[in-house]
């Protein structure tokens, strides 16, 4: 969400746009620009939860402020973040996901209980008065019909664009894989997800799916694990317990996500719920395969050649490690198969995402002038 809202932001900075960003933290280049007028909203505890209040409250009044001097700003909101009636961009829908906190102590499930509880009702609020609705993925639209029962023709699908990714050169596979410390014959599985309470992104269904297959002499492949949260020492510590230390690392929060996509021969990402999937797209587009969900926005952009790629219970760590000892038996047949795909989603860059948004935002206020 925060690299689709710059790349909106810098665009609109290109085209010649005055843009105000309302947020918890802005980059500091952006803040820079002559364009942009930056207010940065102070993180309570750095709790979202009590920071939401404070985040629209400053959305509305400079939303106001904009308005009182000149009718025709607009001002795009991301959710539940601010109630504005103009320009909703929907990431994550609250309603489609109630949460998974299977082991989590019980004042997390409590906290989380109340935040969901306030999230909804902002949700049935706040995004039923927006103007123009716009869903990263046909996955988040049909979950705004089927639990909000919004409008049909206010509902545009803008699919997340991407960077200027592509296929890693053999030079700098080898020098990704030395510093991951990865021998260079030995195929590298990676996760990318959070590691906390909420079991949303799946790292324990392939956990037992990775127990699984190392219990076979055959399964020949190490797998990396990126992400922070509360549960990272817990897991790292199951890992140890397991006996498993060998081909399994967990290196935490890292920023070098595109070094660890270099190095890699597959992704997997065994989501319980994703309204698109960024780091399935990203390996997607340096020419990794991805196993993912079927029910991630994401898996919309597979064609039918990769739909052995595509898990159709999360929960089932059975089918995980089938679909994974299936791409180990065939791994150049389905990196041959990534490459179309990964040009279909490079040719749609954030510029052409913005550019969309922009056009959808200036038909929608011709339209309301025509009236």
């Amino acid at each position: 969400m925060e690299r689709a809202n710059a790349a909106l932001a810098e665009y609109l900075c290109a085209i010649g746009a005055a843009v105000h960003l309302v947020s918890y933290r802005i980059e500091p280049a952006l803040a820079a620009h002559p364009a942009v007028t930056a207010h940065e909203v102070r993180l309570p505890a750095a709790s979202p939860i009590l920071g939401m209040w404070q985040l629209d409250r400053t959305g509305r009044r400079v939303a106001n402020e904009l308005k009182a001097c000149e009718s025709d700003v607009r001002v795009v909101v991301n959710g539940t973040n601010c109630d504005w009636p103009d320009i909703n961009w929907i990431h994550y829908v609250h309603h489609a996901w109630k949460g998974r906190t299977d082991r989590a102590p019980f004042w997390y499930k409590s906290k989380a209980a109340a935040e969901h509880w306030i999230n909804l009702r902002r949700e049935r609020r706040i995004l039923p008065r927006a103007r123009i609705l716009m869903a990263n993925s046909e996955r988040t639209r049909n979950d705004l019909l089927t639990h909000l029962h919004l409008e049909r023709e206010r509902l545009h699908t803008v699919y997340l664009g991407t960077d200027n990714w592509g296929e890693a050169t053999p030079a700098h596979r080898a020098a990704a894989r030395a510093r991951l410390r990865q021998p260079a014959g030995r195929p590298l599985v990676i996760f990318v997800g959070a590691m906390g309470y909420d079991l949303r992104k799946g790292f324990d269904t392939l956990w037992r799916a990775w127990q699984e297959l190392c219990a076979s002499p055959q399964w020949d492949a190490n797998l990396i694990v990126a992400g922070a949260g509360r549960r990272l020492k817990s897991w790292q510590q199951a890992i140890t317990d397991s006996g498993l230390n060998a081909n399994v690392q967990i290196i935490g929060f890292t920023e070098r996500i595109s070094e660890l996509i270099a190095a890699a021969d597959l992704l997997v990402s065994p989501v319980r719920y994703e309204a698109y999937g960024l780091n399935v797209q990203e390996a997607l587009c340096c020419g990794v395969p991805a196993i993912v969900s079927a029910s991630a926005g994401v898996a919309e952009k597979y064609p039918s050649t990769m739909k052995e790629l595509l898990i159709r219970n999360c929960d089932n760590a059975h089918e995980l490690a089938f679909r994974m000892r299936n791409w180990r038996a065939q791994m150049e047949r389905f990196r041959r198969l990534t490459v179309p795909l990964a040009g279909q989603l490079r040719s749609y860059s954030w510029r052409t995402m913005a550019e969309q948004i922009v056009a959808l935002a200036n038909v929608n206020t011709d339209t309301a002038k025509a009236n």
